[in-house]
């Protein structure tokens, strides 16, 4: 079972865990679970720890997720981290987390890294949106995917799995944004865009309409593409050139 942890926007503040309750859909690019969501409200003395995530990754991309956890009165069970530390009153541990049974959060901003420690791990992985994005209903958004406040995934758009849709950035109609992406805050993607594995959109990119973007590229912040892009290629300028 995928968790999506609220659905919610501006325009609609409704406290509610979303649980997606049918079985996995392939599609061709990427995998995703169909767009079903049934409701449940959860009041805080209702909360156990089968309602609670665990975070593993303990640094400042960790700590955006846990507010946006927070602010959804979400608990977290346990923080693991290479490095022990301690977060919000949190202490972090760096034992095993094969046994861990409640779902799971990458919290690594590193997109190489998200897709090495996913495909360690056994088990469900959570999948955290803040209250103040906007998320329209026929898109669909892969587990492990955290949406930062003020984002917008428009209409029929498909964001893949471990995915990091970052603050203020925007992702317009029809786009398909494959697995391990990051999109950086700021960063604009026109329609029918689509974004291949663990590609880095720098922040406040611009990528028009139309464009391909191909897998485990780097767009430099601030760059205009307007043209499509090969696999590992570094994209920078207005508009963009490819420098390597």
């Amino acid at each position: 079972m995928t968790r999506i942890i609220n659905l919610g926007s501006k325009a609609k503040k409704v406290d509610v865990l979303m649980l997606r309750r049918s079985k996995a859909i392939t599609y061709d690019v990427p995998t995703f679970t169909p767009t079903k969501y049934i409701p449940v409200k959860i009041s805080s003395e209702e909360k156990t720890k089968d309602d609670a995530v665990v975070i593993y990754g303990a640094g400042g991309h960790s700590k955006v997720v846990y507010d946006i956890l927070k602010l959804m009165k979400v608990g977290v069970v346990r923080i693991f981290d290479d490095n022990v530390k301690e977060i919000e009153g949190h202490f972090v541990e760096n034992t095993s987390l094969q046994k861990v049974k409640s779902d799971i959060i990458i919290t690594i901003g590193d997109n190489k890294a998200r897709k090495r420690i996913s495909n360690s791990l056994k088990g469900s992985f959570a999948t955290a949106i803040h209250p103040d994005s906007i998320i329209d209903s026929t898109s669909k958004i892969g587990e492990g995917t955290v949406i930062m406040a003020g984002a917008v995934v428009n209409a029929s758009s498909k964001i893949g799995k471990h995915c990091i849709i970052n603050t203020l950035s925007s992702v317009d109609h029809d786009c398909v944004i494959h697995d391990y992406v990051h999109i950086s805050p700021g960063a604009n993607l026109c329609g029918s865009v689509e974004v291949g594995e663990g590609t880095h959109i720098g922040a406040g990119t611009t990528v028009i309409q139309g464009m391909k973007i191909g897998k485990w590229v780097v767009i430099g912040a601030g760059a205009v593409v307007i043209k499509d892009v090969s696999d590992g290629d570094t994209i920078v300028g207005v508009p963009g050139k490819k420098i390597k």
